[in-house]
């Protein structure tokens, strides 16, 4: 099994299509999974999914012929039913207008933000698959087809994936009060 992961706006899905029709690979979309079997909250503007009875859900229809993708999938998949974690990263400077344009609230946008410039889901990640089944791609000046083209790489092993470091960038730019304000009041 393949997934594609990351934060939102990052390219999973519109990767993930072309990828499965290249591979003939059926897709398994995780948030489609979650809201067709109602298995999350609503709270606010969001959805909180319970992540145990997605992963239940997941295992029962999941085969070595899927690609999953959704930002769930270290939270919901098992080491042992993956091959390759492909984690599609971008410059956070570059996801603000996405989530603008997404109408996301103020908070979301930190928050999303803040997980990549953090690498939230390429560490969980690494937690739950391991170093050798977790890759990163900066899909940031990529098209869909390069995007898939270093997929291809990884997925024979041929490419070992990007160093992917915002947190230099931003604190480099002088943003981290930006990304991640204090909630103290002086």
């Amino acid at each position: 099994m393949i997934v594609i992961t990351g934060n939102p706006g990052v390219g999973k899905h519109t990767v993930a299509a072309k990828l499965a029709q290249k591979l003939d690979l059926s897709i398994i979309d995780l948030n489609k999974i979650a809201i067709e079997s109602k298995v999350f909250e609503k709270n606010g503007s969001t959805l909180d999914v319970n992540v145990k009875k997605l992963a239940k859900i997941v295992k029962k229809i999941t085969t070595k012929n899927s690609l999953v993708v959704g930002h769930l999938a270290p939270y919901v998949l098992d080491k042992k039913q993956v091959n390759s974690v492909i984690v599609l990263r971008k410059n956070p400077y570059k996801l603000v207008p996405i989530y603008k344009k997404r109408k996301y609230s103020q908070k979301k946008i930190i928050e999303n933000i803040g997980s990549e410039i953090l690498g939230i889901i390429e560490y969980d990640s690494i937690s739950n698959f391991g170093n050798k089944k977790t890759f990163q791609i900066d899909a940031t000046n990529l098209t869909p087809i390069q995007i898939i083209n270093r997929i291809m790489l990884v997925i024979k092993r041929r490419f070992k994936g990007d160093k992917v470091d915002w947190l230099n960038l931003v604190a480099n730019r002088g943003d981290l009060v930006k990304f991640f304000p204090s909630k103290a009041k002086a």
